[in-house]
């Protein structure tokens, strides 16, 4: 009879325990979902939605890739276990050329003019219209403001010092490109928001006016006036080869892209986050040659090659695309992959210089003029990294180059 009564004892305290501890665990997810609801977007409906389902891209409930995403599972979540040493910056490492915004008041002389702010972010000066793409002024790549991948340095230009754009540019939805408390902050510019077919639905959820909100398949273009009677831009949305999602139950729920913006006198290419894929050829054919493409060049991985395309096939992408200028993005802002946060700047140095394409590696809040572009300058310490042959990049589904014949 005691050890019964005990038995029931240690039963009622362990089914106490057991309910306390799936309340909290409860507690706990419901609170993170909330913490995060807001930034989380929202789904498309409505005529959106139906014109999502005509798209070329739209199969069976998601947007797909014509040549589809390979993924090593078991090889990624082992090298989440051995990133490098040197996979995050520390605090002074990234020369930022921070700046209150006043050299926008003039004019490039050229008409073009690039600024890299850190990993995606630029503003693009082009024929007198002022374009910024995927914008990041928040701390977090993350829905989060408490955990996520964090900034290593402030904006080298503050949002409020931001000169007046005449659109904002967004590649797709992830949190590394589409950043909910970025958007809060600018919502109420006068200006165009251009987005894949879909992301759309995230930012009137968020508060940008309907109005000012254009999505746009891949090869559709829109048209930006010049103002005071200039001639005006045409931006393009191209293919990229990618994905999308804000969370675990969205994913592929909208476009993923990469742009040309075309104006009278210079042409520009933003490839957004891509893999290699063989329609780059056909970008630079109806669209280029380019002054200067600014590509991807950051956060990969050899267990997930098609997501993101690696610095040497980041070089050879420039060439596909009929590229006069290299401007290598999408790194040197947070940690998102193992390698050295060095590392692509590094590799794609090497490969420019083997292919012989011409590259400009600005610093963060650096302005450059495609025309004029400045000498190569190291600016970022040296550090360890391994080699494109040492750590190989190579997406699937792409035809090797040709070998030329060597001369006798």
């Amino acid at each position: 009879m005691i050890v019964k009564t005990r038995w029931q004892t240690w039963r009622r305290r362990l089914g106490r325990l057991f309910v306390g501890g799936a309340t909290v665990g409860v507690v706990f997810i419901l609170g993170v979902i909330a913490s995060g609801w807001q930034a989380f977007g929202k789904r498309a409906s409505g005529e959106r939605r139906v014109r999502m389902e005509a798209s070329p891209q739209y199969r069976d409930g998601i947007f797909v890739n014509p040549q589809p995403l390979w993924n090593d599972i078991l090889g990624a979540s082992t090298s989440l276990w051995s990133p490098s040493p040197v996979a995050s910056a520390k605090d002074g490492e990234v020369a930022v050329l921070f700046s209150d915004g006043a050299q926008f008041n003039t004019p490039p002389p050229s008409g073009l003019r690039v600024t890299w702010l850190g990993h995606s972010t630029l503003l693009l000066e082009i024929d007198g219209l002022r374009i910024l793409t995927d914008p990041l002024f928040g701390e977090r790549a993350s829905p989060f403001t408490w955990v996520g991948p964090r900034r290593w340095y402030p904006p080298p230009i503050a949002l409020e010092d931001m000169p007046a754009v005449d659109a904002v540019v967004i590649s797709h939805d992830h949190h590394d490109h589409l950043q909910h408390s970025t958007i809060e902050r600018i919502k109420d510019w006068d200006t165009t928001f251009i987005v894949p077919i879909g992301v759309g639905a995230h930012l009137a959820y968020w508060g940008v006016p309907p109005e000012r909100i254009v999505e746009l398949d891949w090869w559709q273009p829109t048209r930006l006036e010049g103002k005071n009677g200039g001639a005006g831009v045409d931006v393009v949305c191209t293919p990229a080869r990618h994905a999308s999602g804000r969370h675990l139950l969205d994913q592929n729920h909208t476009l993923w892209a990469g742009y040309a913006v075309i104006g009278p006198e210079h042409r520009l290419f933003f490839s957004g986050d891509t893999g290699l894929f063989p329609a780059m050829t056909e970008i630079g054919e109806r669209f280029g040659p380019f002054d200067v493409s600014m590509i991807e060049t950051g956060a990969y991985n050899p267990a997930w090659p098609d997501w993101h395309i690696g610095p040497e096939q980041a070089v050879r992408a420039a060439g596909m695309l009929r590229s006069k200028l290299m401007l290598p993005i999408h790194w040197g802002l947070w940690s998102l992959a193992p390698h050295g946060w060095t590392e692509p700047a590094e590799r794609v140095v090497v490969e420019a210089e083997r292919r012989h394409m011409p590259i400009v590696v600005p610093r963060p809040g650096q302005s450059i003029e495609p025309s004029q572009p400045p000498p190569l300058v190291r600016w970022w310490p040296s550090l360890p990294w391994q080699t494109g042959a040492e750590n190989p990049i190579v997406s699937r589904l792409v035809d090797p180059e040709p070998v030329t014949p060597s001369s006798p």
